[in-house]
């Protein structure tokens, strides 16, 4: 019986599968390796975005040090920096009084110096070291011992710096009430454009005879006392502040002509308001103007006010200096004896022929219906 040949190919088939098994491990060993390089990628900003913040947190925590316990430490160097430019401000101030001033500078110029050590230690968040402080205690502590020297002992030092707080009390004091009257002039005051306007209209009323004969005209006019028509009274003396309401009241009107204000005025005025409504047109509203100074009814024997007014206590208390720091000053307010803020009062008195008028109350916002013949205020 013959023998069946060797068959080859087998050894061949476990060679191929030999290979493929390595190329598989390799497969997932290459795998494996991307794999976690690809997660330690990804965990990489992570962890430097956990890094960055603890470093910002500790940034933070140095900014946000408590410079004023550094202050108040015994054993820190700010401390004692403080305490001594403390006490060279206060030989500075004894070295000018004597005109000592080269004595002045170096004692200045050392506190500088401290400050901007203190400053840059606040800013920082950082304690100031033995290097840093060392210097200028040095040198404060040997000025300060030359100006003792100089006889610049304790008792003068006390004496010295109560004179020189007293003196800044009075200052203080008196910066407080010159603020507040400062305050209160800038309030009330006229300013500079709308003083040259009234300076100019007063010069064209005296200077154009048209407008007094115009004036004259006015006041003889029937409309002034015509019951028929709406009657408006104001009580000022602001040229502008005026003629804004009348002209906003005649443009919000339906029939301008048939409206018409009554303007009264102080002395110092007058001209300005006449110029001013006698040169330009309302839409035919009847505009008139008068002086209070020429209401001779209105005496101290008949208003309370004019009486306080030419009361010499009155008048030193609200048009005199003020001599009391405690007072307040919108009390003393002259204002509140400003003759034309009360002549609502004497309305009746004032146009004794009119029926009902309308009245301009206060910041010119309400406007009310009453009888003359029925003023209660």
């Amino acid at each position: 019986m013959r023998r069946r040949a060797a068959d080859y190919r087998r050894p061949v088939r476990r060679r191929l599968s030999y290979w493929i098994c390595l190329l598989l491990a390799f497969s997932f060993i290459l795998a494996t390796v991307l794999f976690i390089i690809q997660h330690n990628h990804h965990q990489d900003p992570l962890q430097y975005s956990l890094l960055e913040r603890n470093a910002r947190v500790e940034h933070f925590a140095k900014e946000s040090l408590n410079f004023t316990e550094e202050i108040l430490s015994v054993t820190s160097f700010s401390r004692q920096l403080a305490q001594q430019m403390i006490l060279a401000k206060a030989y500075v101030v004894i070295a000018k009084e004597h005109n000592n001033l080269h004595l002045a500078w170096q004692l200045s110029s050392k506190i500088r110096s401290c400050q901007l050590l203190l400053s840059k230690a606040a800013m920082t968040g950082e304690p100031v070291t033995l290097e840093e402080a060392e210097p200028i205690i040095k040198s404060l502590t040997a000025l300060i011992f030359k100006a003792q020297d100089i006889h610049y002992d304790i008792a003068t030092t006390i004496v010295t710096m109560k004179s020189h707080i007293q003196a800044l009390e009075e200052r203080a004091n008196a910066a407080t009430v010159q603020s507040a009257v400062f305050g209160q002039l800038a309030a009330e005051a006229l300013p500079k454009s709308l003083h040259c306007l009234n300076v100019k209209l007063v010069t064209d009323w005296l200077k154009v005879p048209s407008l007094r004969e115009l004036s004259h005209e006015r006041k003889n006019s029937p409309r002034l006392t015509d019951n028929n028509l709406y009657h408006f009274c104001l009580f000022s003396d602001n040229v502008l502040a005026t003629s804004v309401v009348i002209n906003s009241t005649v443009c919000n009107a339906d029939h301008p002509k048939q409206l018409v204000f009554h303007i009264v005025t102080n002395g110092i005025n007058y001209g300005a308001m006449q110029a001013w409504f006698l040169s330009n047109d309302f839409k035919g509203a009847t505009v008139e103007v008068q002086n209070i100074e020429e209401f001779h009814w209105l005496n101290a024997s008949y208003s309370p006010v004019v009486k306080q007014l030419h009361n010499p206590d009155s008048r030193t208390f609200y048009f005199g200096l003020y001599h009391d720091v405690n007072a307040e000053p919108k009390i003393r307010n002259p204002k509140y004896l400003y003759l034309l803020n009360h002549l609502r009062f004497y309305i009746p008195e004032i146009y004794p022929q009119l029926e009902k008028l309308k009245l301009v109350l206060k910041h010119f916002i309400g406007i009310t219906s009453i009888s003359t013949s029925q003023v209660q205020l």
